[in-house]
């Protein structure tokens, strides 16, 4: 059973400008020439992973790494790949297994630089491919890889400086090509699942088994919804990717809430045949500094409930 845990190496996915009446409150979700990672916390996240029992982390690479094939998309402070390699022994000698994720969402690129203003050329396409397959080979092979690919919607991006959203058949033929890329480096593609939140039709018919998949849903009802609640749909998904026999880690949050998680994997083990819940991931969409620790501490902490209800209901 995985329990996974999402830690940010790289924050920049979200704004591409600055948002004056978001200044007071999320001025952090601007993307920023510089890294935003604190090693000390980095290091006290995921050794308190390793001291309750966690065994995955699923790190937001982006443009956090100086690449060898595109250096240019690279933040001031970028980690080297020797730095990138020797941490990713020190995690796997904790017992977390490195999982790599970039995020090729047009409503979360922003880390892609340049590129990201070049979606669906061949020029992308090309520094799509470089991208993952040296991020799959400085993991060793990771089993999976997450490609993110969540939000990709004209509303998600309202207030960007650039907006792009692909749809239609433009969606998928660009999923295959990442699909594709992550299959050839030898990795299993992994995305966040809520294109079937109202694609449920094209989404049962077009996505491949193939594909692990990560429904999410922050919110803390799961039963006796209202009527026309979208957090119904949200919740509906884990049990339509279910019926149709994909695998799920499906992820919960203390981003709003602090009783998510738990009720993430209480409903889960009701709702997700065994043979198909792989595992579960907490996202606590903090950035990895200091100021924002507790929420962190606070996320692992859950996680720990969680792993507790989860033992006690199996067995």
């Amino acid at each position: 059973m995985i329990w996974a845990n999402l830690l940010h190496l790289s924050y920049n996915f979200w704004l591409d400008r600055i948002v004056p009446e978001y200044q007071d409150t999320l001025s952090h979700l601007t993307a920023q020439p510089y890294l935003r990672c604190d090693k000390n916390l980095w290091n006290d996240v995921t050794n308190r992973m390793s001291e309750i029992g966690m065994n995955m982390l699923v790190i937001d690479v982006g443009d956090a790494i100086q690449f060898s094939s595109h250096p240019e998309i690279a933040v001031e402070g970028a980690w080297t790949i020797p730095q990138l390699k020797e941490e990713l022994s020190r995690l796997r000698d904790l017992g977390l297994e490195p999982i790599p994720k970039l995020n090729f969402s047009t409503a979360h690129d922003v880390w892609l630089k340049e590129y990201s203003r070049m979606v669906s050329t061949p020029t992308y396409y090309k520094v799509c491919r470089d991208l993952i397959t040296e991020t799959a080979e400085l993991f060793d092979g990771p089993r999976v890889f997450h490609l993110g690919m969540d939000e990709e919607t004209a509303a998600h991006q309202a207030q960007y400086a650039y907006a792009v959203m692909r749809q239609h058949e433009l969606w998928w033929h660009d999923l295959f090509l990442l699909t594709d890329a992550v299959d050839a480096a030898g990795s299993r593609p992994w995305i966040w699942s809520d294109y079937i939140w109202h694609h449920q039709e094209e989404f049962l018919q077009k996505m491949p088994q193939r594909i692990l998949q990560s429904n999410w849903y922050y919110g803390n009802r799961f039963s006796n919804f209202p009527a026309d609640d979208l957090q119904k749909i949200y919740v509906n998904a884990y049990d339509l990717l279910n019926q149709h026999q994909y695998d799920q880690i499906p992820t919960g949050s203390n981003w709003n809430n602090d009783i998510n998680f738990v009720e993430t994997i209480k409903y889960c083990i009701e709702h997700i045949s065994p043979d198909r819940l792989q595992g579960f991931l907490m996202a606590p969409w903090a950035r990895t500094e200091e100021t924002v620790r507790d929420k962190h501490m606070a996320a692992l902490e859950q996680v720990r409930e969680a792993m507790q209800v989860y033992e006690s209901k199996v067995e």
